[in-house]
């Protein structure tokens, strides 16, 4: 079972390196919760394979340092979508 669990990690890490992906992308991709990635990255990783920790490390502390961006960006197309919406109800009763 720990051979399990020692390999998941292993591709779980391998993954965030290579793709430069989020904990939640590599849980999306690997159908595994953000909790699980986050556990098998940050601590297990850690025990028996040190190098692919600290790559990951760095991945992860990087998409950290970003975060703020993505969800400002996020916020801004929503509130683009929706007013776009509503530009187009309101077209739709003038004529």
């Amino acid at each position: 079972m720990k051979e399990i669990v020692e390999e998941r990690a292993a591709r779980l890490g391998e993954y965030i390196v290579e793709q430069n992906a989020t904990v939640r992308a590599a849980a999306g991709k690997f159908g595994v919760s953000k909790s699980t990635v986050h556990k098998d990255v940050s601590e297990r990783l850690k025990t028996f394979n040190p190098a692919l920790y600290l790559e990951v490390k760095e991945v992860l502390e990087h998409n950290k340092a970003q975060r703020h961006l993505r969800g400002g960006e996020a916020t801004k197309n929503k509130y683009l979508k929706l007013s776009s919406a509503k530009e187009l109800h309101a077209k739709k009763n003038f004529t």
